[in-house]
């Protein structure tokens, strides 16, 4: 391989001499661009394109310089430095010298690559651009991104049409059939549109895609150069072929497990097969471009490495060279011929020598003769007889008349006759004729005994490991594994012993004793030198099949060591599983009736047949995961064909490679009781036995602390639980909380609403009270501070019982009245005192008027004596037998001074406080409306005092020694009365809730007085 480095080079030859590219991987030179001195690194190229030549192609780096590298003339140049990164690339217009490059700024632009000049500069993208596709005539060009695909004339450089999509939808590609005038637009959801490049009509739909495995969703796309067929990947394994003619899916390629998606795909142009292309690379994301046939979908070859992977590639027009853009972004050329050289080998002749007796015998030749995998033998000519001859290490004859004598008098040698002719033993006698070429000697107490030790420790679990759904065949499985390892102690730390035994536990489950003793039997006679090794596979077996198919077939051989196979993977799986894997239940009893009927050798011999007889399919797998896939599963194979091949490697083997020379004679089981089985390294099985009792002491322990830690989950699982049920009843409590305070809310918005209400009508009360409690205030202002605290505490406590106690409001403002009562009487023992002073004089004004209105007094002592017993009901229904009468004032000024002073005590109060004063003050306008009605002793009044009471002309006389004494009884009554009440409500509030000292001396100052 050469490497070519650029370098700041404009121009210069690619290779040095002339390439000689290995058959192993086709490179032809690798080209890399190192970077200035004063640049870190090297500089990466990004896209790539060929002519329509295929000698030529360009490159662009990321830092915008675009190389021409002409592969037939040995030279590349530099045409153009755009200083920007390019998008993408194409080189295959009608004038040939020049090339369109898309950049980053969204623009494309036209270059010369011989003048080195710009041609023409076209915009109109919003969106990068991935990719260009130019016509087979090279006028027209297609420009694809992601939300929008543009139509160029390249002869004008103009936009034809542009394609629109929704955002939701999404471009993959748009791009041009080769040597066609349909364009094929593929949307990001798999819809596949062909439309007619000059009228642009859509010509036809594909149809979705079934789903297959996972959503497969198309990401790259290619054709083939007629036009008739589609490939499509994305994101999965899979390949689909799309029929362009008939707009079907006609084929879906499952390509290895290990490609989880497809980077690019394209097929190889050749000039023999008219276009319809059969090999398409197709590059996964492991950074490995395979090439494989979709006719017979195989792999040919494959071109790149996991360390030097691939990024994308392009193949030339002519079919002759792949430039790909590595993942460290230099460029690699290969040589598509190199590559293909042995594909297109000619085939290897029909006829072959097999083997050549002439050696051994001294006689004529005797030739086999293969054509295609099946065997032909010599034609027999008229009245002669051939014979055929077996070459075999020769025996006593006692030897070989004991060996073929078998039990209940059948003869080995009439079995194994019986088998070469039809091929297996009659279905009805297969057991019988097993047990007898066995010699089981059916030991019933002894197999009786190893049952009785239980089942072993080391298949206790053995469901888990092997999920078997009859519970039958998973029971009989664990009771022969046990009576294995009870057997020998090795059998309980095999990890394949349960694989190898479960056919015969399934063919014999209706006889346990056989079964045991056929796996017995098969382990000491077919299963030699099997565990002297352990517990690694048994080198010294697999050693023996290698040395046989290095013997018999060198070119599987060396194939196997090219991909790194040995024969723990060809062999190894066969063996450790008695073919279960790979065969049906016919084609298993096939194989061990002649396996049971031959040495113990032809079980060798028939794990090598069966990697000849496939050697066409491994052949074609150059993977690990394909071959370990290979040996796990089954395959088309005719097994008489493998069988016939085990007999002929058991007769063209040389005797120092023969397995039969390294492995014992067939050796029966002895009677009565069973051998003991020792071969084995002792040392190490008795190793693993104290490591597993260690492990299982440990489990046991890990086991038991983990039962704690699943206790104490459980608990703390409990408590959060219970918080949670906890925090819940919170959550509960306080919504009931909030509730409740909505309700109070609600509550209080009823009583400011009344007292709304009540402000209309208290509103000329409290500007009369306001005169009143401006000459009381000083003396008042104490009380007042203390009722506010009192009334504090006891609406704290009665917030919760406003709603219940809206009808007690009026109880609590006639108690109110009856504190205003007393300090009205107060006032009016002053103002009588000032009265008396002026009764002289005022008698002898009254005694004048007296006649003149003595009729009027009468008049008015009727409306008086209404009003009186119409406020006296109305009294005793509001206040509910509270209050009988009210106590008659001597003057209105008096009583708007006491108005006054109790405005003035209850003016320094809170709002809480507002309702039961608003309710005192209506209960004294109620008392000075009915004060204002009564009729007022002259000797009381002065005659000016009477103009202030209405309803009354102040020209009427009173007889005022008539109502005096009535009016001081009454007065007596009623001070009575109120002394009474307020005794009893000073009770009850002293019961009700608790007052300091001060407020108790001010109580009883209060009740005193």
């Amino acid at each position: 391989m050469q490497q070519s480095d650029v370098g700041a080079r404009e121009s210069g030859k690619i290779w040095l001499r002339k390439p000689c590219p290995a058959t192993r991987d086709g490179l032809i030179v690798n080209i890399v661009h190192t970077a200035a001195e004063y640049q870190p690194k090297s500089l990466r190229f990004l896209n790539v394109a060929f002519d329509s030549t295929g000698d030529a192609f360009i490159a662009g780096d990321h830092q915008g310089n675009i190389y021409v590298f002409d592969l037939s003339g040995n030279r590349f140049t530099l045409v153009q430095r755009t200083n920007q990164a390019s998008t993408a690339l194409a080189f295959n217009l009608h004038r040939k010298s020049e090339f369109l490059v898309a950049l980053a700024d969204y623009s494309i632009k036209c270059f010369d690559t011989v003048t080195k000049e710009l041609v023409s500069w076209m915009s109109g993208h919003e969106s990068s651009i991935f990719s260009i596709s130019v016509h087979a005539s090279g006028r027209y060009a297609i420009t694809t991104s992601s939300d929008t695909a543009q139509l160029w004339d390249l002869d004008t450089f103009q936009r034809k049409r542009k394609l629109n999509i929704s955002q939701s939808v999404g471009i993959q590609k748009v791009f041009f059939l080769p040597f066609s005038n349909t364009i094929l637009s593929c949307f990001k959801d798999n819809s596949i549109f062909a439309w007619e490049c000059d009228t642009l009509v859509c010509k036809y739909q594909l149809p979705p895609p079934p789903p297959v495995g996972s959503d497969l969703k198309y990401k790259v796309f290619a054709v083939t150069r007629d036009g008739r067929t589609l490939a499509t990947g994305g994101k999965s394994n899979h390949l689909h072929l799309w029929c362009l003619e008939t707009q079907q899916l006609f084929r879906i390629i499952q390509l290895p497990t290990k490609i989880r998606s497809i980077r690019h795909i394209e097929f190889i142009p050749d000039s023999f097969d008219a276009g319809s292309n059969q090999i398409l690379g197709v590059l996964g994301q492991d950074g490995i471009m395979r090439f494989i046939s979709i006719q017979n979908c195989k792999l040919l070859f494959d071109v790149g490495t996991l360390d030097e992977g691939i990024s994308t590639a392009i193949i030339s027009p002519n079919g002759r060279y792949i430039t790909s853009i590595m993942e460290n972004g230099s460029l690699s050329v290969y040589s598509i011929q190199v590559l293909t050289q042995e594909i297109n080998k000619p085939p290897p002749p029909l006829v072959k020598v097999v083997e050549d007796f002439s050696k051994r015998t001294g006689s004529g030749q005797i030739k086999v003769r293969v054509v295609r995998g099946k065997i032909q033998r010599p034609q027999k000519a008229k009245d002669y007889k051939t014979t055929a001859r077996i070459l075999r290490n020769m025996m006593d004859t006692d030897l070989e008349n004991k060996e073929n004598d078998l039990p209940k008098g059948l003869c080995k040698k009439s079995l194994q006759m019986l088998l070469r002719g039809y091929g297996e033993y009659p279905t009805k006698y297969r057991m019988f004729i097993w047990r007898s070429l066995l010699q089981l000697p059916e030991n019933y107490s002894a197999f009786n005994s190893l049952l009785d030790k239980g089942t072993h420790c080391a298949f206790l679990n053995i469901h888990e490991k092997y999920p078997i759904k009859s519970r039958k065949l998973l029971r009989i499985l664990q009771r022969t594994m046990s009576a294995l390892a009870h057997w020998s102690a090795i059998f309980g730390d095999t990890p394949y012993l349960p694989l190898l035994a479960f056919p015969f536990v399934k063919l014999f489950q209706n006889n346990q004793l056989v079964c045991f003793e056929v796996i017995a039997t098969l382990i000491i006679n077919w299963c030699q030198h099997w565990f002297e090794y352990f517990p690694n596979p048994p080198i010294n077996i697999l050693s023996m099949i290698e040395n046989l198919l290095a013997h018999h077939d060198k070119e599987l051989l060396q194939h196997y060591m090219n991909c790194g196979v040995t024969a723990q993977l060809y062999a190894w799986p066969l063996l450790e599983t008695v073919f279960s894997e790979v065969l049906t239940r016919e084609e298993w009893l096939r194989v061990f009736d002649n396996v049971f009927s031959n040495h113990p050798s032809f079980l060798l011999m028939i794990v090598v047949a069966y990697n000849i007889c496939c050697k066409s399919p491994l052949l074609n797998c150059n993977h690990k995961d394909d071959f370990e896939y290979f040996f796990h599963h089954r395959n088309n194979l005719d097994i008489s064909v493998v069988i016939q091949e085990a007999y002929r490697l058991m007769l063209c083997t040389p005797a120092d490679i023969h397995p039969e020379t390294m492995l014992d004679d067939f050796v029966p089981l002895t009677k009565s009781q069973y051998p003991v089985f020792n071969k084995y390294p002792k040392f190490i099985v008795d190793y693993q036995t104290q490591e597993l009792e260690r492990i299982r002491n440990d489990e046991l322990e890990y086991l038991k602390e983990r039962q704690v830690v699943h206790e104490m989950e459980a608990e703390i699982m409990r408590q959060k639980d219970e918080d949670k049920i906890w925090y819940q009843k919170q959550e509960l409590l306080r919504e009931a909380e909030n509730k409740r305070r909505d309700i109070l809310l609600e509550e209080e918005k009823k009583l400011v609403e009344q007292r709304d209400r009540l402000v209309a009508v208290k509103r000329d009360l409290k500007l009369k009270e306001i005169q009143l409690l401006s000459a009381s205030r000083k003396r008042f202002l104490q009380n007042q501070l203390d009722q506010r605290e009192m009334e504090l505490r006891r609406l704290d406590d009665e917030i919760e019982r406003k709603v219940s106690l809206r009808g007690e409001e009026v109880a609590t403002s006639a108690k109110e009245v009856g504190l205003r009562r007393l300090e009205i009487e107060t006032q009016r023992q002053l103002l009588e005192q000032q009265l008396a002073k002026n009764e002289n004089i005022s008698t002898q004004e009254m005694k004048e008027d007296l006649n003149n209105y003595r009729r009027k007094v009468d008049l008015e002592e009727q409306r008086f004596h209404k009003a009186v017993e119409k406020d006296e009901c109305h009294r005793l229904k509001t206040h509910k037998g509270k209050e009988d009468e009210e106590y008659p004032l001597h003057s209105s000024d008096s009583i708007d001074a006491l108005c006054n002073r109790i405005r003035r005590k209850y003016h320094f109060g809170t709002d809480d406080c507002q309702p039961s004063q608003d309710d005192h003050f209506e209960k004294l306008q109620e008392l000075k409306t009915t004060s204002l009605l009564k009729p007022v002793s002259s000797t009381v009044l002065p005659e000016g005092h009477l103009s202030h009471i209405p309803g009354i002309d102040p020209e009427t006389h009173f007889s005022l020694n008539r109502k005096r004494e009535e009016l001081e009884r009454k007065e007596l009554e009623l001070m009575s009365e109120i002394r009474n009440i307020r005794y009893k409500y000073a009770q009850q509030a002293r019961q009700r809730y608790y007052t300091p000292p001060l407020h108790r001396h001010y109580d009883a100052d209060l009740l005193i007085t």
